[in-house]
């Protein structure tokens, strides 16, 4: 066995690293492998000789200044797979930066729902609205006709109908520090998809994209997170929200076609349990008649792609 006198110590730290924002990183040494989709990765990365730092920042930092290094520790500490001692550590960034998650969640939620209700108000009023020009619209052909007046003539009154609009985005108003805390907030995800609290890493991505909308990482760490809740749609969403982004990054490319195949038969799946349930149902109402849906048979035209239905009373056996 090597001496560790002789050589400094290696440590093999598994992290998920796409996504991830790993300032640390270019002050080691050794190849550095980066996965993304939830795989596990292996980084060489040589032990730091140092003395541990104090719980607390000189007074003296600027605030931004002390958010980076709690962010700096995290990363260290991440590293080190003390995953909860990293989760301190970026937690103390984000409190700096006077980013209240849950908070800022709620004024989102709450938006979102004024939005809707403001939605529904209108495609209500914009319905009434047609009946009744509708109802008019039909008693004044009625009276036009009596007069001989042609349709033609009578088509200048109608009125275009207005497109209804859909719900607004919520907008965060701008922060003391920009969109800084995103990368604070998307390395705190980051440590709770390592400690399986998938649905506070999807928060901390929430907001973050929210100080960022263009921040790919934080699309990549939320789809991460999805993922691993087996919600592939919505993992599929923002992987192809974050390649659109980053388009030339393979990796993320990768993962979108990955997780696309995934969706795909997900999807097929759902379609197979939906036909068999629909099939099921129509054997039983037929059974009343004595038939069953193998009475039925369906040829498609390869010209024109349509299908007709031909019964056959024998249910395919021959008498």
């Amino acid at each position: 066995m090597v001496s560790s006198h002789s050589f400094e110590k290696i440590i093999m730290s598994k992290f998920t690293s796409e996504g991830f924002d790993l300032d640390a990183v270019s002050d080691v040494s050794g190849d550095v492998i980066f996965e993304i989709g939830g795989g596990a990765t292996v980084v060489p990365i040589e032990e730091v000789h140092q003395q541990s730092p104090s719980s607390s920042l000189p007074n003296t930092m600027t605030p931004i200044d002390q958010a980076e290094a709690w962010k700096k520790r995290g990363n260290e500490e991440f590293k080190k797979e003390n995953y909860l001692e990293a989760y301190d550590m970026y937690t103390e960034a984000i409190d700096v930066c006077l980013i209240d998650v849950e908070e800022i969640l709620r004024q989102r939620d709450e938006f979102d729902e004024m939005e809707r209700e403001k939605a529904r108000t209108r495609m209500e009023d914009e319905t009434r609205q047609r009946r009744s020009d509708s109802g008019s619209g039909s008693l004044r052909n009625d009276c036009n006709d009596a007069k001989g007046i042609g349709k033609e003539e009578n088509s200048k009154d109608t009125k275009p109908s207005k497109k209804i609009q859909g719900p607004a985005t919520f907008k965060l108003p701008q922060q003391q520090y920009c969109d800084k805390p995103a990368i604070f907030l998307n390395n705190r995800a980051a440590t709770l998809i390592q400690l399986e609290r998938f649905e506070d890493a999807i928060k901390d991505a929430d907001v973050a994209l929210l100080l960022n909308p263009r921040y790919a990482k934080a699309f990549i760490r939320r789809s991460s997170a999805y993922e691993k809740t087996e919600r592939t749609e919505e993992a599929l969403r923002d992987i192809k929200q974050a390649l659109e982004l980053e388009p030339s990054n393979a990796n993320i490319r990768k993962n979108s076609q990955r997780l696309q195949k995934i969706e795909d038969e997900r999807l097929e799946k759902l379609k197979e349990e939906t036909m068999s349930k629909l099939k099921d149902l129509g054997n039983s109402l037929l059974g009343n008649f004595g038939l069953s849906l193998d009475n039925f048979n369906t040829v498609q035209d390869p010209n024109t792609g349509s299908y007709s239905i031909s019964f056959n009373q024998n249910n395919g056996n021959d008498s």
